[in-house]
Formats: C-alpha cells, structure tokens, sequence
C-alpha cells in the first residue's frame, strides 16, 4: 500500500532516472540522503524519497509476547501497537523534513513516497533501469558497521539499477581511491562508468581491479584500458588473483579505497564471505547490476 506526498512535479514513475533514497529515522539514512542530494544535483536528477512502515513489525506487535530490544540500553519491552504507530508516524514526518532541508539549497525537484509492507517489495515496485537506489548499509537497529541489513542484501541482489551502499567516512582532500572491482567482466561498461563519475565527483583517482586467473584477464585490462581512453579518462588497471572474499577484502584495504563499485555479477558475490567482505571494508559501495 502506497501514499504520495507530492509537493512539485515529481515523476514517481520507473525509468525516469531518478535518485530514490530509503528514509528510515537513523543516523546513516540521514547521512545517505544527503549523498543522494548531493549525486542528484550533480546528475540533474529528481529525489525521491522513500519510506516504509514494515508491516511485519505493525502485525507483530499485535501479539501478547511481542518484544522489542533497546538498541543502546539491550533491555527488553513490550512493543506496544499504539505506540509503535505513533513511532512511525513521527518517523515519517521526520523524513518529510529531512527531505526537504536536503534539497532547500540544491534547487532539486523532491517527493517523499510513503508506503505499507515489505521495504524490499515496495522499492521494487517503485525503481526502474535507469534509478539509482540510495540507502544506509543498516537501520536504526544496528551499529553502522555491524552487519550488512538485510534490506540492504536483498536489493543489491535484486534491483534492477544500480545500488549505493552509504557509509559514513571522512574524506580527506588527495586522499582515498575510488575502487572498481572486476571479475573477468569484459569492460563492464555500466559500472566503469559509475566508477569514473563518482572519482570525477570526489576529486579522486579511480583504480580498477580485475580479479582473473589465465590470460582472459589481459584481454579485459585492454578493453577497459580502450574504454577509458574513449571516455577521456586515466585510471590505474591492476590484475589480481582470483582469490577469496578475504583475500580480495585484504587486496583492497591495500589500495587505501574511499569508495568501492562493483556489479553483483562478480563472483565475489557467490562466495561465503561475501557479505563478510562488504562491511569489513565500512565504505561505501556501488553495486551495478
């Protein structure tokens, strides 16, 4: 179930080229919606912004033994139906805001989307080709850093644009590499495309990691070495082994990375560990698909 706040004329429509970003009330979603702003401005795109009262949370709350977990205190609670409605009417209104304040001063053309059930299936109804979906690595529930949420695992699988994992990192000016990590994907157009943006963005160099084994890797150095020199851009292209999640986590904490792109099509992703591998690296990550 779907509702619209709708202030200017936003096209709430896949395939539009939009940014959506989740709203969920934490720090790191507030943090995440204003690279959104940010990207938005930058690429001239709308933002939408996207929240979701779980359902699956609104129905438990209707049973006697239902509790909920403090984050910070660990103690245990009744969770109560009224008040976590009034929860997550304030959350919404907090997102409302938010939104709002993020792009006051860009001059960007904003919706805010509420919605009622399962935030994987309600995104997924929302985002085309074409949008990219923002959100932080975690809710409110856990520490930044923690874990991978679970949101987060099942939209970098299934959406059908590209995914930005936000984490809260200092950038420091000449310092950090934005990293893109290729598994024998050819040229792997659309994330090399990614990877250059979000350099030109920071002001960073862009490495590219092809993780090969054999002499197929050569043929994907030159043809992104081809594609670079199509685009007018430099980057560093490096072969790696075609290791394990820790290992290659390892290779790219070597490179010093202020920002990871990487197509879920990798293998890494196949891998146990892969989950593993993103929160290690506690940066932001794009995934293409």
């Amino acid at each position: 179930m779907t509702m619209t706040e709708q202030p200017e004329s936003v096209p709430s429509e896949p395939g539009s080229g939009r940014v959506l970003v989740l709203l969920d009330g934490s720090r790191l979603s507030l943090s995440a919606l204003e690279a959104a702003a940010d990207i938005a401005a930058m690429r001239g795109h709308d933002i939408l912004g996207v929240y979701v009262e779980e359902v699956n949370l609104l129905r438990s709350s209707g049973f006697d033994f239902a509790r909920e977990i403090g984050a910070s205190s660990g103690a245990a609670r009744p969770l109560d139906s009224a008040m976590l409605e009034m929860r997550m009417r304030s959350l919404a209104e907090q997102a409302r805001r938010s939104l709002q304040r993020a792009v006051a001063s860009r001059g960007l053309r904003q919706a805010l989307k509420l919605c009622r059930g399962s935030v994987i299936e309600e995104v997924l109804g929302l985002v085309g080709p074409d949008d990219l979906v923002v959100m932080g690595r975690v809710g409110w529930s856990a520490a930044p850093g923690s874990r991978l949420g679970s949101t987060a695992r099942g939209l970098i699988r299934q959406a059908p644009g590209d995914v930005l994992l936000w984490a809260e990192i200092q950038r420091r000016p000449g310092h950090g590499v934005v990293v893109l990590l290729n598994d024998d994907q050819g040229a792997n157009h659309r994330a090399l495309a990614v990877g250059i943006e979000q350099a030109r963005r920071h002001h960073q160099p862009l490495t590219v990691l092809v993780r090969s084994h054999g002499e197929g890797g050569q043929e994907v150095v030159r043809a992104i070495e081809e594609q670079l020199i199509a685009r007018g851009t430099g980057a560093r292209v490096r072969l790696i082994p075609r290791a394990s999640a820790a290992e290659v986590a390892r290779i790219l904490r070597q490179e010093r990375p202020s920002e990871l792109v990487v197509s879920r099509q990798c293998s890494v992703f196949d891998e146990q560990g892969a989950d593993q591998l993103l929160v290690e690296l506690n940066l932001p990550v794009t995934v293409t698909p």
